[in-house]
């Protein structure tokens, strides 16, 4: 008890500390306060011109659709292209939708092993790029929405802030984490795969590559995405116990961060220090369930002779302790990064509740930059039902909040369980997903369940026992996670045009703080009736069910 409790404080109370100097550098970057790289900046990008909310989301989604037609074309040509040492050959075209769109949504949702599917230049220049640039693109409108909300007269420039994110935020934190994980023994080659002979004699082929650099913005960027199959239960992507802390903790560093610019960038510290805490209770609680539920031992040994004290060590790393695979469960699942330390799939059952509930509420810190924008999603309807309750024009830092913005915001808010439970209960009425089911029951519905809400978060992660490289789930999940990035970004930026429009108000004493305690609460239950109730149906009908069946 004593060393879990020591471990989630070093990593996620080390992350939360590291974060605050971090926000206050993001914040300074982002509101034009390092003029010789701005100028830079604008160079490359050919304008410096601000923008409105409908030019920078075309600005953003035209980058955006560049990228996709990029690594598109990168990964159908890998067999023909350099850095293929191993010879990997082409793969299926609903695959390579299914990668691209993956990973330009900052999804990372894998359904091939990249150490036998793709080249190293595809790893590089297609997939890793766009961990960089898939991350900077949500740090980027979470900047554009800060300046609207603050009452700038335009949200700047996206190719700025795009820059600003890459080479100043992600790109040099990226490469003192790749350095530490690179000392620590994670591969970082461009030769092909190791031929040894084992001391049995017989022949071998160890697949390793270019993977620091690859693991490092995979988890900074919370993207997920692992250079081998099983991801960070890999040794080479996660060697030591040190190496496992640091990649954890990466998960959740910029996410914190962005907290903390926001509230910067509305000069509201103390607004973003209620929404942190939200957020931190948040997480704090579902560490705690999974932790709990995991102690309990798994009843695939239940009818085996083996002592089972130590709690459920199915699919678990036991050089890394039976703590760090649920924790990173939580972790991952809480943000939107979606690598593993464990297998999901393994877990208990009510424990395998704990990520899904993370992808249903999705702004637990959520991915860099768009957690917190789907945070303010909540903040809107959350100050629009406390306006109500008191009979007040509901209002956020002077913006009257009316009409059009709470429809905006429920579209969003409800497209995401929409994208979720209708996958969901197509696949598992219909041969696209039963037939490609390693289990039956509530745990196999439990399977479709998690692979939509991952696919709609844009987590990425898998309960894994699906044969899910087919062509119905590849362009089923592909069109859910191009749909679940993109909409949720747009719409707040959309609603923020809106606030812009009109003229600000000044705050009254009448008027509802949003740096109270009882703002907290409102928010906190906003969260859970709009997050967590909606899912309860389908989560009775997976997780629990399988629950309560194991204790008959």
């Amino acid at each position: 008890m004593l060393a879990s409790f020591l471990t989630v404080a070093l990593i996620v109370g080390g992350a939360a500390l590291l974060s605050w100097p971090l926000g206050r550098f993001m914040a300074a970057l982002f509101s034009g306060r390092y003029a010789s790289a701005d100028s830079l900046f604008a160079r490359i990008a050919g304008s410096s011109q601000d923008q409105d909310w409908k030019a920078y989301s075309v600005a953003l989604l035209v980058f955006n659709a560049v990228m996709f037609a990029f690594v598109f074309a990168l990964l159908s040509l890998q067999h023909l292209l350099p850095l293929n040492p191993d010879g990997q050959g082409p793969a299926s075209i609903h695959l390579i939708f299914n990668t691209t769109a993956s990973f330009v949504t900052n999804t990372n949702l894998q359904h091939y092993s990249g150490e036998s599917t793709w080249s190293y230049l595809a790893q590089l220049a297609g997939l890793m790029w766009l961990q960089f640039v898939s991350a900077a693109t949500g740090i980027a409108a979470l900047a554009a929405l800060a300046r609207g909300i603050a009452g700038h007269p335009s949200m700047g420039n996206f190719f700025i802030d795009l820059q600003r994110a890459s080479f100043c935020v992600l790109l040099p934190i990226a490469l003192v984490v790749a350095l530490s994980l690179a000392a620590s023994g994670v591969p970082m080659t461009l030769e092909g795969a190791a031929q040894v002979t084992t001391l049995e004699g017989a022949a071998q082929t160890i697949a390793r590559g270019p993977a620091a650099a690859f693991v490092a913005i995979k988890q900074l960027g919370t993207n997920g995405g692992g250079f081998f199959g099983p991801n960070s239960t890999h040794p080479f992507e996660n060697p030591t116990l040190w190496a496992n802390f640091i990649e954890m903790a990466a998960i959740i560093i910029i996410p914190m961060a962005c907290v903390w610019m926001f509230g910067r960038m509305i000069g509201r510290i103390r607004h973003a220090g209620v929404i942190f805490v939200v957020m931190a209770a948040l997480l704090l609680v579902k560490i705690t369930a999974v932790l709990a539920f995991e102690a309990a031992p798994t009843q695939a040994f239940a009818d085996l002779p083996i002592e089972q004290n130590v709690g459920n060590l199915e699919g678990k790393e036991l050089r890394l302790g039976a703590t760090t695979g649920p924790l990173w469960a939580a972790i991952t699942t809480s943000t939107s990064n979606g690598s593993v330390g464990a297998m999901h799939d393994s877990l208990n059952p009510l424990a395998g509740l704990v990520p899904m509930a993370g992808m249903w509420l999705n702004e637990t810190f959520g991915g860099v930059g768009v957690g917190m924008i789907n945070m303010f999603l909540y903040i809107v309807v959350a100050v629009f039902v406390a306006g109500m309750m008191v009979g007040r024009t509901p209002e956020y830092l002077g913006h009257r909040i009316e009409g059009r913005e709470m429809r905006l915001a429920v579209l969003a808010l409800i497209s995401h369980p929409v994208l979720i439970l209708g996958g969901t209960a197509l696949f598992a009425a219909t041969s696209w997903g039963v037939d490609t089911l390693n289990n039956t029951g509530a745990h196999g519905f439990s399977e479709i369940l998690y692979e939509f809400s991952s696919a709609a978060a844009n987590n990425g992660s898998g309960f894994e026992g699906l044969g899910d490289n087919t062509a119905p789930w590849n362009l089923a999940t592909g069109i859910v996670m191009l749909i679940g990035r993109y909409l949720p970004i747009l719409v707040p930026l959309a609603i923020v045009g809106s606030l812009m429009a009109k003229r600000r108000s000044a705050e009254s004493v009448g008027t509802l703080s949003v740096e109270s305690n009882t703002f907290g609460i409102m928010l906190l239950i906003t969260i859970l009736i709009f997050g967590a109730l909606t899912f309860f149906p389908a989560a009775a009908l997976g997780p629990i069910a399988e629950h309560v069946t194991l204790m008959r």
